[in-house]
């Protein structure tokens, strides 16, 4: 069965939101079987309230810019339905669940909880267990894992959900496929079919050349070994392999 991860991230109009802050931005990306597909979510959200300045400077997203999108109860059934039966993949997930669980809660549609529709992992846990006592922001990971990150020169959700997404397949044993074969098949290419991600070695190829020892470097081998046959035994390379 298909293993099907999104990566979620959001921006906010602050960072309490036990103080009434809503979300203005969600940002989702798709994996199946640890691929990215291509497939994605994303929302500008009015919030029916003023952002602070501090997660101004921090997204750079106006409610001048906001004038007219949609508010969460207008996208939170289109949302809902992509996330459904998902394993959502979010760092600092109690901060994104938190509000997006606020925002469910304000509705009268009964959809209940984020969990009741999708399970979650945090990355940032995640981190903090791989790497203790470092620091584990999505920068300071995307450094670790030689992630690139130069676009990112303001937040955002659809930017941050795309980065993290490499970041967790790094995190996590690295991706899938790395696209290394150019000329795959579309099936192939699009992590569909037996062979996808996996690079075959042309059946033309030139041989590999075998360089053998010449008999000055063999003795000098020979000598090497004699001697740590007198100063700690019988040398490891003289020993038969285990099966």
């Amino acid at each position: 069965m298909d293993r099907r991860q999104i990566v979620l991230d959001t921006e906010t109009t602050g960072l309490e939101v036990n103080q009434g802050h809503r979300i203005i931005e969600i940002g989702c990306v798709e994996l199946v079987n640890r691929r990215i597909t291509g497939r994605h979510y994303h929302q500008y959200i009015q919030p029916e309230r003023e952002i602070d300045a501090g997660a101004l400077e921090v997204h750079g997203i106006t409610l001048e810019f906001l004038a007219g999108k949609p508010t969460f109860s207008e996208i939170a059934e289109e949302f809902v339905e992509f996330v459904r039966g998902a394993e959502l993949v979010i760092h600092n997930a109690p901060f994104d669940v938190g509000f997006i669980d606020a925002e469910l809660d304000r509705l009268e549609s009964g959809i209940g909880a984020l969990d009741s529709v999708c399970s979650v992992v945090d990355t940032l846990q995640m981190a903090r267990h791989k790497h203790p006592g470092q620091r584990n922001n999505l920068d300071a990971l995307c450094q670790r894992y030689e992630i690139d990150n130069t676009s990112r020169t303001l937040h955002g959700a659809l930017l941050d959900a795309e980065i993290l997404a490499e970041v967790y397949l790094a995190m996590t044993g690295g991706q899938a496929a790395l696209g290394l074969n150019a000329e795959s098949s579309d099936a192939s290419a699009n992590g569909s079919g037996p062979d996808s991600g996996i690079r075959r070695l042309a059946a033309e190829r030139v041989p590999l050349a075998v360089l053998r020892a010449s008999s000055e470097e063999t003795e000098r081998h020979e000598a090497k070994l004699r001697e740590l046959d007198l100063s700690a035994g019988e040398a490891v390379w003289r020993r038969s392999p285990r099966h």
